[in-house]
């Protein structure tokens, strides 16, 4: 056969929902099949979801996944397309990331991934054995060889399909996006290309799952290097791409879009990762503290761009040193975005609790308890209505509060999901101006400047204490950033951020807070990943830590 046409499946799939993730399948064969594709190829473990986790570890699960690949090889037997896609599998007493290729009726072929994935949120070797290094398996005439994922990454590994006769490699992933992570995928899959002259496919999955986005974005490269297909970010799709078997092997041909970037792709993964937590969660609504901030102000419309205005409702609370400017900007903010604004005064409720509490503390509440009161009252509230309406609720932290502990235990912290967990404040501030001037693919809020300019412009205040500001308690967002990302991301000692130029107290006493800090990260909300190290699955320190971060002697 010179002429294959393949339908590459880049599904959403639902962690644990076997059931669903197979009939989603079946759909996607059926669409196949009506524009007489020979192949329909799916991501990693895509039957059982990915990440599972721990959930390959429970009695009846692998079983349930076995038998839903049963069901698939038997549909094959029609004649239509064949099927190549992940699952797990138990295989004399030990478990593999596997691919499953169904023909005929049948399982075919199964080969297992080789090079296990470790870090950037990934701990295969907790739950997966390593697969012997693969061969290429026969489908429809043609040597394929199915690198799964973290395979591909390894030269060797790829050398030893070429070297064992394969004619092409489709490569099925489940890789989470990560800013400018689009780059590295396709300078890697150029490098196995060159070094093969094989063509690559590459098909990953869409959707969130906890703190990670599948942004999808399948493409396939030929030799030479040259973009044989590319799909669109976030979107599901089965799009059909043909090979064609010429004098010097194999070409990809199909569609060609341009990938998402900047602050449009950063938008869409939060956006998606949005949706699929709250929908895949059971939740039909979200609610959210609106204050009159820039963080907000972020989180309403990334919520309504991901879920509509109808189903994200806000609630204002103001105390006493919130300023009519902030109540004003909320307004204005909610009325350009079409959701319900609700306003529950705080004012009393504090006095009520001070009342309670002084015959237990002689001299009063302190300062800091003071504040740390007035947002402990807001998630209170938020979680209050949460309870009996049912949305979930948003937190609206950044991720240079969350590095500084800038945020409040049982306050703003509260909520079932963190949307912007991994965005800097002066990412928030470039996306909150970037969202004024487009209007993201896909979004289901309104065009043009949502977020009032005051809200941008204004100086970032908790408004927690008379006149207020961010800058009081942290150095300027301009500086911190830089220096929480060298410590956090770049994983650098202050020693070296200080050789490179940064204010050497501003950079130990960003290092204190980070490392003070940590027992509140421990206890918040997910977030989606959006970075090399976000704070989640990423970061593993120690609560109980005297390591000197800040370089103290």
């Amino acid at each position: 056969m010179d002429t294959l046409l393949f339908a590459i499946a880049q599904l959403n799939p639902t962690a644990g929902d076997i059931a669903g993730n197979t009939a989603k399948l079946i759909n996607a064969r059926n669409e196949a099949a009506a524009r007489d594709a020979h192949i329909l190829v799916a991501p990693e473990c895509y039957i059982s979801g990915y990440q599972v986790d721990d959930l390959v570890l429970l009695d009846g699960f692998l079983e349930t996944v076995a038998a839903a690949i049963d069901e698939l090889a038997a549909l094959t037997a029609d004649g239509g397309p064949a099927v190549i896609v992940g699952a797990p599998r138990r295989h004399e007493g030990r478990i593999f990331n596997s691919v499953f290729v169904l023909d005929e009726g049948r399982v075919t072929a199964i080969r297992d991934k080789a090079k296990l994935a470790i870090g950037g949120g990934f701990d295969d070797p907790r739950n997966f054995a390593t697969g012997e290094m693969p061969g290429p398996v026969m489908l429809r005439g043609v040597l394929i060889g199915l690198p799964i994922c973290e395979d591909m990454w390894h030269a060797d590994l790829v050398e030893c399909l070429d070297e064992s006769g394969a004619e092409m490699l489709v490569v099925p992933n489940g890789s989470p996006f990560e800013a400018g992570k689009t780059d590295q995928r396709m300078m890697t899959a150029v490098a196995r290309v060159s070094e093969t002259s094989m063509p690559l496919m590459y098909v990953n999955q869409v959707g969130g799952v906890d703190d990670e986005v599948f942004d999808g974005a399948s493409f396939c490269i030929n030799p030479g290097g040259k973009i044989g297909a590319y799909l669109p970010c976030f979107t599901e799709s089965v799009t059909t791409v043909e090979a064609k078997r010429g004098p010097a092997g194999w070409v990809f041909s199909g569609p060609v879009v341009k990938p998402d970037e900047g602050e449009q792709a950063l938008w869409r993964a939060i956006a998606l990762g949005i949706r699929d937590y709250t929908q895949k969660n059971g939740f039909e609504r979200v609610i959210l503290g609106l204050s009159g901030g820039i963080d907000s102000a972020l989180v309403a419309a990334l919520a309504v761009d991901a879920l509509g205005a109808d189903r994200v409702d806000a609630v204002m609370m103001p105390s006493p040193y919130t300023s009519p400017m902030s109540i004003e900007d909320a307004e204005t903010l909610a009325a350009n975005l079409g959701i319900r604004l609700r306003r529950v005064d705080i004012e009393d409720a504090m006095q009520s609790v001070d009342t309670a509490l002084s015959p237990a503390l002689q001299k009063g509440l302190g300062d800091v308890a003071a504040e740390n009161l007035q947002s402990r009252l807001r998630g209170l509230t938020l979680m209050s209505i949460s309870n009996t309406e049912g949305q979930m609720l948003l937190t609206t932290g950044n991720k240079s509060e969350y590095a500084t502990g800038y945020a409040t235990l049982y306050g703003d912290m509260c909520g079932g999901y963190a949307p912007l967990l991994d965005l800097w404040k002066t990412e928030v501030f470039a996306l909150c101006r970037w969202r004024n001037a487009n209007l993201p693919q896909g979004a289901l809020g309104p065009e043009g400047a949502i977020i009032p300019e005051r809200i941008i412009t204004r100086p970032p205040s908790a408004e927690l204490r008379p006149d207020q500001k961010d800058s009081d308690s942290l150095p300027d967002y301009s500086q911190l950033d830089p220096i929480m990302k060298g410590l956090v991301e770049d994983m650098a000692s202050t020693e070296l951020l200080i050789s490179k130029g940064h204010d050497a107290p501003s950079v130990r006493r960003s290092a204190h807070l980070l490392q003070r800090a940590e027992y509140k990260r421990r206890q918040g909300a997910p977030g989606p990943k959006l970075s090399a190290r976000a704070f989640y699955r990423d970061r593993r320190f120690p609560i109980t830590n005297r390591y000197p971060l800040a370089g103290e002697k």
